[in-house]
């Protein structure tokens, strides 16, 4: 442990050591290979790491294939086990729930009663033994609550089109079926409009499919029954909610979005002031920042997202690795123009996005996958994670294939293997499961594990302000630093296939070297008479 502590300043060295002499040695999660950890502080606020569950694909609790809430319970402590102690779990403290609630499909994105859950998922006192446990372990649960539009089946729209149907020549009026006025009904079949079933003339605002009819959030009573239902979920514990299709609550106007957003946000901080809103506007940065208008603590941030996305054009040096860290920068004073409190959401691929291993076909293929998660957990903010992806797993193409059963064995019949949707395709997973990459050491998943760990362990990574190091990046070299009350990280990430030396002899306060660093292999940054040395897709901090 001696050797590890070379090349940290006395003050790290200090909190190193009281750590390591508070702590006995650990063992590894392989078994034979033993590692001090530093405690990490509990985490109170809105500065985590979420990771974000498909239920229906993640854990089979009851044998019947599809994943439910016993079976994410019974895995909670591959998320996070509560004890800062061990290393035997990812380290996440946030968990984001796909919808959960009644629902005709399979993805249950069409809900049709907003106050119960989906009897494939489990019943009511299931979700609260999963609260009850996530409590225990420090994990804030949010929920993912569809406002835009519900299912075709819900009660709502089933009243209105019966209502409607009976009208004859007379025009609507919701002081004899308040539910018409719920939804956006229209004798024109205008963009997105689709025909009431059994009622020709009439037709519905339904954006996304015939069986999403999108609701009218201007309508006082449907936000009255919606902060019955956003009470409802926050008295039963959960930590916040994830706000689907934002840009679509009222399409094309930034303006009525953001007033919606508003009384939302409103509406669950009067309710509980520590929750935490995250919501989906799918677009470029220079519209959703506006959204923060609203006051809401996040939005998405698209724009390093994805396979186009500035993550992946960095990694693939598809641009500059100098942009990012300038790309960092003003992504922030953008959003702090609308929002000064705003956190970012940073993500690199959900469950609309395919996989990120398809990003990288080549022989640099595993480097470059760590490194892009490795890039999106050192984001300041709450980093998401999707499921699968510490595993490399593959999915693309249909959303099917992106909503793959959680890669915990190659054996499908192994306990808690969940089939997947019905029209996936079959996937042959490119790297290995679970069971064998906790036993390598240089696996994805170890990789993964380590970065949450260092966000974890450095409120400046969660916490802190960006700023560009320009004069110490290049083709392949991101220099940035991160600055939170009294403390200074500088980031260095090389993005090429070989070693990278900067010369940093001229910046004063570093003389004493390598504060901690993030590789992709079993090679390490060195430091001598002034020059940092980044071994190839290695991430270096130095204080």
């Amino acid at each position: 442990m001696i050797e590890k502590l070379k090349g940290i300043k006395e003050g790290m060295k200090r909190k190193f050591i009281a750590a390591i002499m508070s702590f006995a040695l650990i063992l590894s999660s392989t078994g034979c290979q033993q590692r001090a950890i530093p405690e990490v502080a509990s985490i109170e606020d809105n500065y985590r790491t979420y990771y974000e569950v498909f239920v229906y694909s993640f854990y089979d609790g009851n044998g019947d294939g599809i994943g439910d809430l016993q079976g994410l319970t019974k895995k909670l402590d591959y998320i996070n086990d509560g004890d800062p102690a061990t290393n035997t779990d990812l380290g996440c403290n946030g968990i984001w729930l796909m919808p959960i609630m009644p629902s005709p499909t399979y993805h249950k994105y069409d809900v049709t009663n907003y106050y119960d859950i989906d009897p494939q998922y489990g019943t009511m006192e299931d979700f609260e033994t999963f609260m009850a446990a996530c409590n225990e372990r420090g994990i804030k649960v949010i929920l993912d609550l569809v406002l835009n539009h519900s299912s075709s089946e819900h009660p709502w729209f089933k009243e209105a089109c019966s209502y409607l149907r009976t009208l004859g020549d007379r025009a609507p009026s919701k002081e004899e079926c308040p539910y018409v006025d719920y939804y956006h009904f229209s004798k024109e079949q205008g963009s997105g409009y689709c025909e009431v079933p059994d009622c020709e003339g009439w037709y519905y605002e339904a954006n996304f499919y015939y069986g999403m009819p999108d609701l009218n959030l201007n309508n006082e009573e449907v936000r009255a029954e919606f902060e019955k239902v956003m009470e409802f979920w926050l008295d039963k514990g959960v930590g916040g909610f994830r706000l689907d299709a934002a840009k679509e609550y009222v399409s094309g106007s930034v303006t009525s979005n953001v007033e919606i957003l508003s009384w939302v946000n409103e509406t669950v901080k009067e309710k509980r002031e520590d929750a935490y809103l995250v919501a989906e506007v799918w677009t470029d940065r220079t519209t959703y920042a506006q959204y923060y208008a609203s006051g809401i603590d996040s939005i998405f941030n698209f724009d390093f997202a994805d396979k186009d996305g500035i993550i992946v054009n960095t990694v693939k040096r598809m641009t500059p690795a100098s942009g990012y860290g300038k790309l960092l920068e003003e992504t922030q004073e953008l959003c702090r123009s609308y929002y000064p409190d705003y956190i970012d959401a940073p993500f690199y691929t959900n469950h609309d996005l395919g996989r990120s291993t398809g990003n990288y076909p080549g022989e640099e293929g595993e480097a470059q996958t760590k490194l892009s998660g490795g890039l999106n957990l050192l984001m300041s903010g709450n980093a998401f994670i999707y499921y699968g992806e510490e595993l490399g797993m593959k999915g693309a193409g249909k959303d099917e294939n992106k909503r793959a059963p959680m890669y915990f064995s190659k054996n499908p019949d192994a306990e808690g293997m969940c089939d997947g949707p019905a029209d996936m395709d079959k996937i042959e997973m490119k790297y290995d499961s679970l069971e064998e990459q906790e036993q390598d050491q240089q696996s994805i998943y170890h990789y993964y594990k380590e970065a949450i760990y260092l966000r974890n362990l450095y409120p400046v990574i969660r916490k802190g302000t960006v700023e560009n190091l320009e004069e110490y990046a290049s083709d392949t070299v991101a220099a940035f630093s991160k600055n939170y009350e009294e403390e200074t990280l500088m980031i260095f990430c090389n993005v090429a296939n070989e070693e990278v030396t900067i010369d940093l002899s001229g910046v004063s306060g570093i003389a004493e070297g390598i504060e901690n660093g993030l590789y992709v292999g079993e090679e390490a940054a060195t430091w001598q008479d002034g020059k940092l040395t980044i071994p190839a897709y290695g991430i270096v901090f130095m204080k």
